[in-house]
């Protein structure tokens, strides 16, 4: 049996309560969620699903916060290792809201700011998430080379900043692929040392980008879900990746029969086929 096979089975043995443990993982569910809170600061009218942000105490708001715990625990080195890919092998696999939930709850650490860069040209997604209007972004600073701070946007009063896309081009694999990008992305890096940066990436099998920012990045978070894409598919995704930087699997989307209502659920996916 493979090393992903292993690993969705035991994601399996966790649905039915066979196995108490788990890694790197995350599910939440909107049936399970308490009305959303209102927000004390200027973050206001986001997407529901953005639980890490409207309710603090909710089951799936904890699950991020064990996701958070996880992924701090793992990069705390010298030096930290603090850029981080979340992709997916193909799309509505919910890896936006995975990389959105995961940037708000780091940014509510009082020793992380946050860096959360939607690096999915083709099909963006966040700032609808955040109900923010996107400028330039990503792809203009890249481009023509601006300064990146010029197009960070504040989420909240926490210490989350937004970079959005940019302008969409017709060749993004040319764009990822260049020295101007990989030198964009150091200097972001290196900037602020304490800084957590989460770059949203397209699914691996349909694009080449997250293929060659994996190549950039200090660890990946590969999302997975539940009853989603085939076996066959995430393992040709994860194959397709540098295994040295895969930090785990997100199981997502993992239902709450026989786990005592522990684990939550949510279905809220972008379409790829669109």
């Amino acid at each position: 049996m493979s090393r992903i096979e292993k690993a969705l089975e035991k994601a399996t043995r966790m649905r039915n309560g066979s196995d108490a443990t788990a890694g790197l993982r995350q599910s939440v569910d909107h049936r399970h969620r308490r009305p959303a809170l209102q927000s004390p600061g200027p973050l206001q009218d986001v997407d529901p699903h953005l639980i890490a942000h409207s309710d603090s105490a909710a089951i799936v708001s904890e699950e991020y916060k064990k996701l958070k715990a996880t992924i701090i625990k793992m990069t705390k080195q010298e030096p930290i290792k603090n850029m981080l890919l979340v992709t997916s092998a193909v799309g509505s696999e919910g890896k936006s809201i995975t990389a959105a939930n995961l940037a708000l709850s780091l940014a509510q650490d009082y020793d992380h700011s946050v860096l959360l860069i939607d690096a999915d040209l083709r099909k963006p997604t966040l700032h609808r998430l955040f109900n923010v209007t996107p400028g330039i972004g990503l792809s203009d600073c890249v481009s023509e080379e601006r300064d990146i701070a010029s197009a960070l946007i504040k989420i909240g009063n926490g210490n989350l900043m937004f970079l959005p896309p940019g302008k969409r081009t017709e060749n993004p694999v040319e764009l990822f692929s260049s020295q101007r990008m990989e030198k964009a992305l150091a200097a972001m890096k290196y900037r602020y040392p304490d800084r957590y940066i989460i770059i949203d990436a397209p699914p691996v099998l349909l694009f080449a980008e997250a293929k060659l920012i994996s190549t950039l990045v200090d660890g990946i978070i590969f999302v997975v879900k539940e009853g989603g894409t085939s076996l066959q598919h995430v393992t040709e995704a994860l194959d397709s990746l540098k295994a040295e930087n895969l930090m785990g699997i997100v199981y997502n989307a993992m239902g709450t029969d026989g786990l005592n209502n522990r684990y939550s659920y949510h279905a809220y996916y972008t379409d790829y086929q669109k």
